[in-house]
């Protein structure tokens, strides 16, 4: 006899497990909150579809067939199942469960991420936060590939994409940051690109977005860019030009919590676009969206409060 097939119905194995339990139908159907004919005739459509007896029915004395006896504890497993199942996709749905694989590049690890995030944990506290840190061009392809749901990416690196939908959040200025220790790069209350030319500079590695931008503006201005130390993550460049081992081009948000001088560029080129990204052919989940919300929400805070955010 089979157990439990297609043919059996979710309701009909919870009328059983009832029933079993009081071995009385108008209990049952009381417990049930449903007619005694009704729970009578889905017991009656279980035992066709088993094609077994689940029940002794005699005069104020129900027991359970060896059939129906070996049928209970699936049936309260099944139902079990059943229950934990919708608590957790109800969960899920209601964000109290579930996560989110957010990418970004370290600049922004290192300054925006952390406070939408702590944001985000605040509202939002059961679900897991997975990040990716990595250069834009290998966020996008993780992207792209399913392995994230959103990124934040520095364009217009990622643009263009044909798999990724991509939004502007915004404008951050690059900075010169040096040491207190050592003399200013200028003594103008602003930098030219030009001024670099011959001082040491601190670079990140291969890969940085910051570091094809800043080559790229030396080169622009006519001359090759001079390292001392090369190939650092952000908080090792940072340390570097913390030591006095030369300057380097950061963000802004980077370097207002970095503790160094702070230098700003007077050309306006000097400058990125950061934008969150995510797939075309498949709208991030919830928690997802929750998040991309926490972001723009934060963002819109601190463009009120220094005009920077567009």
């Amino acid at each position: 006899m089979p157990i439990y097939d297609d043919g059996v119905q979710l309701q009909q194995l919870r009328y059983f497990a009832a029933l079993a339990e009081v071995r009385h139908f108008t209990r049952a159907a009381e417990t049930l909150h449903v007619a005694q004919p009704s729970l009578s005739q889905q017991i009656r459509a279980l035992e066709r579809e088993l094609g077994a007896a689940l029940f002794h029915r005699a005069r104020g004395n129900i027991t359970l067939t060896d059939a129906g006896e070996a049928l209970l504890p699936l049936a309260r497993r099944i139902l079990a199942d059943t229950e934990t199942a919708h608590r957790e996709v109800q969960e899920v749905a209601q964000l109290r469960r579930g996560r989110v694989r957010l990418g970004a590049p370290p600049s922004l690890c290192a300054s925006l991420v952390p406070d939408v995030l702590r944001a985000y944990h605040a509202r939002f506290p059961g679900i897991e936060l997975l990040i990716d840190e990595g250069g834009s061009q290998d966020l996008v392809r993780t992207l792209a590939a399913g392995g994230l749901d959103l990124a934040l990416i520095i364009t217009p690196l990622g643009v263009g994409a044909p798999a990724l939908t991509t939004t502007e959040l915004l404008h951050e200025e690059l900075v010169v940051v040096t040491s207190p220790s050592v003399p200013p790069p200028t003594r103008r209350a602003r930098l030219r690109v030009e001024e670099l030319r011959g001082l040491p500079m601190v670079m990140f590695r291969r890969g940085y977005d910051l570091r094809e931008m800043t080559i790229a503006a030396c080169r622009a201005a006519g001359f090759e860019p001079s390292f001392t130390v090369e190939g650092g993550e952000m908080d090792a460049v940072l340390g570097f030009v913390r030591a006095g081992l030369g300057l380097a081009v950061v963000p802004g948000m980077v370097a207002a919590r970095s503790g160094l001088r702070v230098t700003p560029f007077a050309d306006g080129r000097m400058r990125r676009t950061v934008a969150v990204a995510h797939r075309k052919d498949a709208p991030p989940p919830r928690a997802a969206r929750e998040l991309r919300a926490v972001l723009m929400e934060h963002l819109a805070g601190e463009g009120r409060r220094s005009g920077e955010c567009s």
